[in-house]
């Protein structure tokens, strides 16, 4: 022994393993509160934003207005989010989410079901008209100059087109598939009835029935090749 260095006594293992396993769950703990509360937080941001949005448009409303609705200051809002443009993002984002939730395994299904997948959301969307309204007014609005929205609704209708497209074409697997150019219109007259329809129930909520009218629609154009689409006819009642 060196008695000219000072002896450290090293800290007892069982000690030190006792201290840390307390430590590591209390500072676990601490980490995820700060993080719930943040993910809260930018949720309430989200749905005042989407509220207002739809009331206002795009253009029409501010951080300032959406901030003050959250109780929160213009500064708070985009340390969130960063940018207003940023944030209609995350509103349409939020938007296409609440579908995905619907479906079973978080994703699309395919051919006759997906087509009825499509009749069942338009009959959920008659319980949440501000999600409607708000998808409504930013997609009219995104075809003005220079839009932030107007990149992702055009390639969200491209992506919906190509799983219309894709449905019709395996319902009609076992026949002779029409001219691409009759696909091609049956895909396009399918979701512009739908979003059509929404526009006129948004104006007259008791006057449109768009379950039933999006059902007719598909079937309508289903029956022109010979094949049924299924299901009961749906009403939004």
């Amino acid at each position: 022994m060196d008695e000219g260095k000072p002896q450290v006594t090293p800290p007892q293992p069982s000690a030190r393993r006792g201290v840390s396993k307390r430590t590591e769950g209390t500072r676990a703990a601490k980490a995820k509160r700060p993080y719930a509360r943040t993910q809260r937080r930018r949720e309430e941001i989200v749905k005042a934003a989407s509220r207002i949005f739809a009331t206002r448009g795009y253009r029409g409303s501010s951080l300032v207005e959406i901030a003050d609705a959250v109780g929160m200051t213009h500064a708070g809002v985009l340390h969130h989010f960063g940018s207003k443009n940023q944030l209609l993002i995350e509103v349409l984002a939020d938007r296409d989410q609440s579908d995905v939730d619907q479906l079973e395994g978080h994703h699309a299904p395919a051919g006759r079901e997906f087509l009825l997948h499509l009749v069942e959301t338009v009959r959920r969307n008659t319980t949440r008209v501000g999600i409607v309204q708000a998808y409504t007014a930013l997609s009219g609005e995104s075809v003005t100059d220079d839009h932030p929205a107007r990149p992702w609704f055009e390639s969200r209708y491209e992506g919906l087109r190509r799983m219309v497209r894709d449905a019709l074409v395996e319902i009609l697997h076992d026949r002779e598939l029409p001219p691409a150019a009759e696909l091609d219109a049956a895909t396009v007259a399918i979701i512009g009835a739908m979003d059509g329809l929404q526009l006129q129930w948004l104006l007259e909520p008791d006057a449109i029935d768009m379950p039933s009218a999006v059902h007719l629609v598909i079937e309508s154009i289903l029956q022109r090749w010979g094949v049924e689409l299924g299901g009961d006819s749906p009403s939004g009642g």
